[in-house]
């Protein structure tokens, strides 16, 4: 599958060179012309999880990767599962936090650290010396799945900045207490100045050259097409008479997890329509009613992983309406404020289900009240991103229990920071990364 440009139409790639690159001329994301049609929805969602991802996967990597390698790549990819928990006869959750770092980020880290290595192993002549550099910004999760995907593997440097303060604590320890080709920074800044940080270094081809430079965000397509899979797996788990009533509510910050459900559907997945929850930082929701694009400065909320004005991968959502690929009139924006997303949490566990505030601010999404809210016909799926004790700190105090850690957690819990701090400034990075 070819891959263009959306900011240099001239820019079209081969998957291959999409992972390798990262981000395209002019900061531009690549992304397929026209998403393949799949057949049969039925019968593909019989299968196995393993054989479905298998078929998903290879429309868009099989020019790079053979049917053997694509096979063994998914097996080390989807080794953990994502269950749809029920919570009542109309409410489920798509538990996405059961991988290595409790976080959906590590769909697709792991499937792109496994790609860069199957390219990596595909160059002939390349010299012991000569490594990749991924340089990638988190809001949260992202910085413990990438580093925890790539971590020890030759060649490859990872170098990941994160907005100083503005993470949980456990989220903050999960990536930074790893050491060896793992590097982090702290941003004395807010989740976009980072992004502008990663973007700006793109831009420099002096220093894309001299250190190898590749990101791990949601912009790096291989992490995106990784993600489509949870979503058949969500509608694989619910009744067949029950599928096309489904409404998807997405905890959205960056955008890209929303994208990948939007590109299932496109496939011919019958989700029947999106609500894409944000927090306080709600430049689409405000979009989608008034269609202004106006960020405004991103606020800090419980929900920190999604603190993001200007989401990356709107872009690529933008495109598929535009080309007539995704319906506009299925997808709608839910704000979601403090004192509320402390209320939902109460009520999911009242419901009995000890959540999270991401997971909460789309639960809020589909019960939430308005005329874009689940009607008693449909049946609402919210995706639960994050394991709650990730949030411990919060989850404790908004509900009054006591959350016992996770095993992969309490490993790094007291293992002692070893992040770097810069301002948020270019020059800083650069010779950071120079270093």
């Amino acid at each position: 599958m070819k891959l263009n440009n959306l900011k240099d139409h001239e820019q079209i790639v081969d998957f291959a060179t999409a992972v390798k690159t990262g981000l395209g001329n002019n900061q531009g994301l690549f992304f397929p012309a026209k998403i393949p049609q799949l057949q049969d929805i039925d019968h593909l969602l019989e299968m196995s999880t393993t054989a479905r991802n298998f078929y998903i996967l290879r429309h868009f990597v099989h020019e790079n990767i053979d049917d053997d390698t694509l096979k063994s790549i998914i097996d080390k990819t989807f080794a953990f599962s994502s269950p749809l928990e029920q919570l009542n006869k109309q409410i489920y959750c798509l538990e996405l936090f059961h991988g290595p770092t409790l976080a959906f980020k590590d769909f697709g880290a792991r499937f792109m650290a496994n790609c860069l290595q199957h390219f990596a192993k595909q160059q002939t002549g390349i010299k012991n010396t000569e490594k990749i550099t991924i340089l990638t910004a988190t809001s949260g999760d992202t910085g413990a799945a990438v580093a925890h995907a790539f971590h020890g593997l030759d060649h490859i440097e990872v170098v990941i900045l994160f907005p100083k303060g503005k993470i949980s604590e456990l989220q903050q320890k999960m990536f930074t207490t790893l050491s060896g080709n793992i590097r982090t920074v702290a941003v004395e800044g807010a989740f976009d100045d980072c992004q502008q940080l990663v973007k700006q270094c793109f831009d420099d081809q002096q220093l894309v050259q001299t250190v190898g430079l590749n990101s791990a965000n949601s912009i790096n397509v291989s992490r995106l097409f990784a993600q489509v899979c949870y979503y058949f797996d969500a509608l694989a788990q619910l009744p067949m008479a029950d599928r096309e009533k489904s409404v998807l509510a997405v905890p959205s910050g960056n955008f890209g997890n929303l994208c990948a459900g939007i590109i299932a559907k496109t496939m011919g997945l019958p989700i029947k329509r999106f609500i894409a929850s944000t927090n306080a930082n709600d430049t689409v929701p405000r979009y989608l009613i008034d269609g202004v694009w106006a960020p405004n400065a991103t606020v800090e909320t419980l929900s920190n992983a999604m603190d993001v004005s200007k989401p990356n991968n709107w872009p690529r959502i933008e495109y598929l309406i535009e080309s007539g690929q995704f319906d506009r009139n299925l997808l709608s924006g839910q704000a979601v404020d403090e004192v509320e997303t402390a209320k939902t949490l109460k009520k999911l566990h009242h419901l009995g289900y000890v959540s999270e505030p991401h997971a909460a601010v789309a639960y809020q999404g589909l019960v939430g009240g308005s005329s874009d809210g689940l009607s008693d016909e449909e049946i609402g799926i919210f995706l639960g991103t994050a394991h709650p004790a990730k949030f411990k700190s919060s989850v404790e105090q908004i509900l009054d229990v006591e959350l016992p850690l996770p095993q992969a957690i309490a490993d790094c819990a007291e293992l002692p920071d070893l992040s770097t701090s810069i301002a948020p400034s270019f020059p800083a990075l650069r010779a950071f990364l120079l270093t």
